[in-house]
């Protein structure tokens, strides 16, 4: 049996408070990765080409209210 199929059966094995608590943690960490990953894409430019349409649709006043 795989590591991760062990998990999947300790998972399941959870009382419903410590579920929840796992599932927050997961979620948390989720969040952590992606917002590094949205830092480390700015720093370099990645995102660069966001801003550009961003200030073309107020310049050419094709913004939207949200």
């Amino acid at each position: 049996m795989s590591k991760v199929e062990e998990i999947k059966q300790a998972i399941d094995t959870l009382p419903e408070e410590d579920y929840v608590l796992l599932r927050q943690w997961f979620s948390e960490k989720d969040w952590q990765k992606w917002d590094a990953q949205i830092a480390a894409d700015s720093g370099s430019g990645k995102l660069a080409f966001l801003m550009k349409e961003a200030l073309e649709a107020k310049a050419t006043n094709k913004l939207r209210d949200l």
